[in-house]
């Protein structure tokens, strides 16, 4: 089995990813297995070696590190031969959450290079024709991404931090979400299209969303003050919010929403800039990745 490693060095603390750079080299030696290291040194790199590796027959590409990284990997699998793998180091690892993988590196390391391990598809959204994997949202959802890029602090507390921060700068948008038929103007605070069910930190957005159900979540959330908005937060790390006023969820296979102008969005907590309309789709089945042996998902789409 031929496999291409791909480590982002930036993906976390500086001095813990300098050592697990030494555990992933020695790991390869140890192993002995057809694997090539590469090592991304800005933003679209990973995707730019995921292309190399698909090209020169690799059969599994492996991300190592947040879900930017993972995105930027996948982009250069969605439908073709090479499976995905991850062994993630970043800052939340939603989809790594979502997929049950291990958070050990060398227990991640070991499932990712195992030519026997469990294969399966999953689906992806795109976000005027913008691929991610995990989650994609608008409003506040995306400002806390912004300004966690920003910070030097990572993890958990360099979230919150950007989430208060954030919280003060932002202003609510009306928006016209389109589903189906289904028609309707809202006022919202943040809105999250999810594939999987949570952002990562084990934070859910969207309780029971499956990423190999051919759907995708809408989480809207309504303008809330300070205390409630903490609160929501709060439940989120305690399963989710199933039901609450602020909150409208819809469930479909293609969304469009318009706001009032442009702005920027986050794919996987990644920003860009995108127009005031944005049409979202699901890609059902659409990427093969590496799975626990005991994951709840199909190895092939028919098997839905």
């Amino acid at each position: 089995m031929k496999i291409q490693f791909i480590f982002n060095p930036k993906s976390g603390p500086p001095r813990r990813n300098a050592h697990l750079l030494t555990v992933l080299r020695d790991f390869i030696a140890a192993h002995r297995s057809e694997a090539e290291l590469c090592v991304t040194d800005s933003p679209g790199h990973a995707t730019d070696l995921a292309r190399q590796a698909v090209a020169a027959g690799c059969d599994r590409v492996v991300a190592m590190g947040g879900d930017g990284t993972m995105n930027e990997v996948a982009q250069a699998l969605v439908r073709g031969p090479a499976a995905l793998a991850l062994v993630p180091c970043g800052s939340g690892n939603g989809l790594a959450r979502h997929l049950g993988l291990p958070t050990s590196p060398i227990l991640a390391l070991k499932l990712a290079s195992d030519p026997s391990a469990r294969i399966a598809a999953i689906d992806s959204g795109t976000v005027n024709g913008r691929p991610f994997f995990n989650a994609m949202g608008l409003g506040f959802d995306a400002e806390i991404s912004r300004r966690f890029h920003t910070i030097e602090g990572r993890g958990l507390s360099g979230y919150v931090g950007a989430a208060y921060a954030a919280y003060y700068a932002h202003r609510n948008e009306r928006c016209v979400i389109t589903s189906g038929l289904e028609r309707e103007t809202i006022e919202i605070f943040l809105i999250t299209i999810a594939n999987s069910d949570q952002y990562g930190h084990g934070a859910i957005i969207a309780p029971g969303a499956r990423v190999d159900d051919g759907q995708l979540d809408l989480v809207a959330v309504k303008p809330v003050g300070l205390v409630r908005g903490s609160v929501l937060a709060a439940r989120m790390f305690l399963g989710g919010f199933k039901h609450s006023s602020c909150i409208r969820r819809l469930r479909g296979a293609h969304f469009v929403i318009e706001r009032p102008a442009p702005g920027i969005i986050h794919t996987d907590g990644e920003c860009h800039a995108e127009g005031a309309t944005l049409e979202i789709a699901v890609q059902p089945g659409s990427l093969r990745v590496v799975v626990p042996a005991d994951a709840r998902i199909p190895e092939n789409p028919e098997d839905r």
